[in-house]
């Protein structure tokens, strides 16, 4: 089975802009891209002062849009209910709920003094997977935010339009979720990762730059919504291993530190707690051994990640663990150096690192047993990093 292709990006600008035409029948004033990202390593520990080391994927959400002469943003994509939003004033959340991205979005400029915003007719396009652990939402948010910049003719700070987007996913879709899936989608360059510094916020990009190697995503088609209290209680989890610790930083606690206070945490906090700290110092070792271009060591720090998230961190699931294995089956020989599950888990895909001349074979093999196990077709392209969030 084929590798499933990518859309170009210069495809989907054109999807919006006939949409656009054909919906409201308007030319597009304005076109904005963001991509989605996929996490190398780092997972569940932006919200703890960690360390993350994602990238940009070439997979977007493009958004096509024109003034409409009036005080309503007016919003389609496809499969859902248009959205019918006022720009009178302060947003609240409301229905259609996917459209409450967009009015976090959009409440976060009335904030930052972007005000009023004229209104305008917009339409969505995709070709990221919903529900499949790459940050659709942010890239949802940041293509968004991307757009209102070009509408109210300002150019906000890459940091300030990511913290921006990231605080819409807290206060009007309920997720509390870290800085890395906005700083990904915003900060990506071509051929780098990103390594963010969760504490300080800071994007440190790391070089990605050996065309000898690419990143397999394996979609399980296993849906997950953070949403739905799993996301929320290990972050939970996690304040309260702090608190225990009575430390003010994830960054400052050591294993030695946890096996001090293991009996008052007991066996549930201690290993969600022991998931943070050593995930912190896999992803520190991982940045470094990128720096040296040792790309063989990555297999084992991706492999240690996955076993924490599996065991201790308990955001997994049985099909993860199967696409893993599978990636695991092929082996070095085959042409993989490492795989683990990405993003907030319970379903999603995964990230395998493979050798670019030997991925149709890998993703066709993976494809092909994941099938035979569970009955469920995989999604399974390749990427490399691309550039982040902009108009077009």
């Amino acid at each position: 089975m084929p590798l499933q292709a990518n859309e170009p990006l210069a495809d989907l600008s054109i999807d919006a802009r006939v949409y656009l035409k054909h919906f409201y029948h308007q030319e597009a004033a304005l076109v904005a891209a963001a991509p989605g990202r996929v996490n190398l390593i780092g997972e569940h520990i932006d919200y703890c002062d960690g360390f993350v080391l994602p990238l940009a994927i070439d997979r977007h959400i493009v958004i096509a849009a024109a003034l409409n002469n009036s005080n309503q943003a007016r919003i389609r994509t496809t499969g859902e209910e248009e959205a019918i939003i006022s720009l009178d004033g302060a947003q609240e959340a409301g229905d259609p709920k996917w459209a409450n991205y967009l009015r976090g979005v959009l409440e976060g400029f009335r904030l930052q003094g972007s005000w009023p915003v004229p209104g305008f007719n917009a339409v969505i396009v995709s070709s990221l997977p919903i529900g499949g652990g790459l940050s659709s939402s942010a890239a949802l948010e940041l293509a968004f935010a991307t757009i209102v910049e070009g509408i109210v003719d300002t150019v906000l700070d890459t940091k300030e339009k990511a913290l921006l987007c990231q605080q819409a996913e807290h206060n009007f879709a309920g997720v509390p979720c870290g800085i890395m899936d906005q700083f990904a989608s915003a900060f990506g360059q071509k051929d780098n990762l990103v390594l963010i510094d969760c504490q300080a916020q800071e994007p440190e990009l790391v070089p990605f730059h050996s065309n000898d190697l690419s990143l397999l995503v394996a979609n399980t088609m296993i849906s997950h919504d953070l949403a739905d209290g799993e996301y929320r209680a290990r972050r939970e989890a996690t304040e309260q291993g702090l608190a225990t610790l009575e430390k003010e930083s994830w960054r400052q606690v050591s294993l030695a530190d946890l096996e001090g206070v293991k009996e008052a945490m007991g066996d549930l906090i201690y290993r969600r707690s022991r998931h943070v700290v050593s995930e912190i110092a896999r992803t520190v070792e991982a940045a470094e051994e990128l720096r040296r271009d040792n790309y063989a060591a990555l297999g084992p720090l991706m492999a240690a990640s996955h076993q924490s998230l599996r065991d201790d961190f308990e955001v997994s699931c049985t099909e993860l663990d199967l696409m893993v294995e599978l990636a695991n089956k092929i082996g070095f020989e085959g042409g993989v150096l490492g795989s683990r599950m990405t993003g907030g888990g319970f379903g999603g895909a995964t990230v395998t690192l493979c050798r670019t001349d030997q991925l149709r074979e890998i993703g066709a093999r993976l494809s092909i047993s994941y099938e035979q196990e569970t009955g469920h077709a995989p999604q399974i392209f390749a990427t490399r990093p691309v550039h982040g969030a902009r108009l077009l």
